[in-house]
């Protein structure tokens, strides 16, 4: 069997135990976990998801379809920061999805090396880099792949 990837926007709520029971009767859920989502698809369907499900598949976004600095800022898993040679500093960002960006900063004179300096600028590029990639992942979301 082929595996597939998509990209979708949906509409969701928070939805208690007591509430799915209520609005979704015959959804008997796979899991132990008793709250989840309420979630509407783009054509009118809706469904439950059990709460961690929904939040490995999905994030929310800003109002009218846009990407926050909290959105930005809760992507970033682990930052680590190195000094290589004299004058610069390596900045390794590990995202919460695994993926890994990598940036660097050098100064001209090693006297004016400043690690924390370098590690902001770093930060700078690599908050640069997510909002690109972020925007190209709700831009797929609002317009499909085809």
């Amino acid at each position: 069997m082929n595996k597939f990837i998509g990209f979708k926007m949906v509409q969701a709520e928070e939805m208690t135990v007591e509430e799915r029971k209520i609005y979704f009767p015959n959804i008997k859920p796979a899991t132990e976990e008793k709250d989840g989502y309420k979630v509407v698809y783009p054509d009118g369907y809706e469904s439950w998801s059990p709460k961690s499900v929904f939040e490995k598949a999905y994030m929310q976004v800003g109002q009218n379809n846009t990407i926050t600095q909290e959105n930005v800022d809760m992507f970033i898993a682990s930052v680590q920061d190195f000094k290589l040679g004299e004058k610069t500093t390596t900045v390794m960002v590990t995202l919460v999805n695994g993926f890994v960006i990598v940036e660097s900063s050098s100064c001209v004179d090693p006297a004016n090396f400043n690690q924390e300096i370098g590690k902001d600028i770093c930060m700078e590029k690599v908050k640069d880099k997510i909002w690109g990639l972020l925007g190209f992942l709700l831009q797929t979301a609002v317009s499909g792949i085809k």
